[in-house]
């Protein structure tokens, strides 16, 4: 049975892929990615060819093993920071590489461009989550949300009790007695 590749254009026997070495290693680590990429992965991968010849199984096979732990752990580094990748994410940035496919430099590189748009995506979910949050804590709710319930406010302390003047006895009581602020 012959296959070809359509990402590097490579045609050969099944049994000659299994028993090369780079060709197995390339299909046993797009037989760990998750099927919903699968399709994507091979597109993706086939940017990497260049212009005049096959792109070689080893190099797939070292292009998936880049992606595969990343993908597995749906984490990417980029920029000094750990970014969350879900399949989501791998997913819609694959598609906008591939639709941006004729304003790429082609062949690519490495995986940068791929990494920096999933970083892209994860750093919007973060912004959008921290404004929930901070609008939570403001008191906002979400549109047609109802409004936060108002708390009461505490009673205010009773007024100060008007100071009554001192009856006159009192204070001629004390006058006549030595206690008069002269004396102090």
């Amino acid at each position: 049975m012959k296959t070809t590749c359509p990402a590097c254009g490579a045609t050969a026997s099944l049994d000659v892929l299994i028993g090369y070495e780079g060709a197995r290693a390339a299909l046993l680590l797009a037989l760990k990615l998750p099927a919903p990429l699968g399709n994507l992965l091979i597109q993706y991968i086939g940017l990497f060819r260049p212009a005049q010849r096959n792109l070689s199984f080893a190099r797939v096979a070292d292009l998936l093993a880049d992606l595969q732990p990343m993908i597995a752990d749906a984490k990417i580094a980029r920029g000094g920071r750990i970014w969350s990748a879900p399949q989501d994410y791998w997913a819609m940035a694959l598609t906008e590489m591939l639709a941006k496919r004729d304003a790429l430099t082609l062949p690519l590189k490495s995986h940068g461009y791929l990494l920096t748009i999933i970083a892209g995506y994860s750093e919007k979910a973060e912004a959008k989550k921290e404004a929930q949050i901070e609008a939570a804590r403001g008191g906002r709710t979400p549109v047609g949300g109802a409004p936060a319930p108002a708390q009461p406010a505490p009673p205010a302390p009773p007024p100060p009790a008007a100071r009554k003047p001192m009856p006159a006895a009192v204070k001629q009581a004390l006058i006549k007695g030595g206690f008069n602020d002269a004396n102090q």
